[in-house]
């Protein structure tokens, strides 16, 4: 699956995830301090799920109506990089084409995949 890994996402998340095959373009690796909105829109070029930690991309999408092609907000705050991964890696294998123009929320109880307008 294509992705788009956001400034605050776990490089140990980033890793896992490309070594189960997927192709993560990183923001910290590529052009770091970029605007959420430029994030959003390299997503969507890119037909790439957006992958975060950052809830302000709700905003974008629900209250201002950008488009995305997909977005994975990762709340799993207090768990370790390792535990994280594993969570979001199996996340992917078992949802993967149900978050491709969702929004969906990963917590260390909970999955939830509410699809977009756009």
């Amino acid at each position: 699956m294509n992705l788009v890994a956001d400034e605050g996402i776990d490089r140990d998340i980033i890793k896992r995830l490309r070594k189960d095959g997927h192709s993560v373009w990183s923001v910290a690796e590529m052009i770091p301090s970029i605007s959420d909105e430029e994030v959003l829109k390299i997503s969507e070029n890119q037909s790439a799920l957006l992958l975060t930690s950052d809830k302000d991309f709700g905003e974008l999408v629900f209250r201002q109506h950008l488009s995305t092609h997909g977005i994975v907000l990762i709340r799993l705050s207090g768990l370790s990089s390792n535990s994280k991964s594993d969570i979001v890696c199996s996340v992917f294998k078992e949802h993967g084409k149900r978050m491709i123009k969702g929004f969906t929320v990963i917590s260390p109880q909970n999955i939830r995949i509410r699809k977009t307008k756009k």
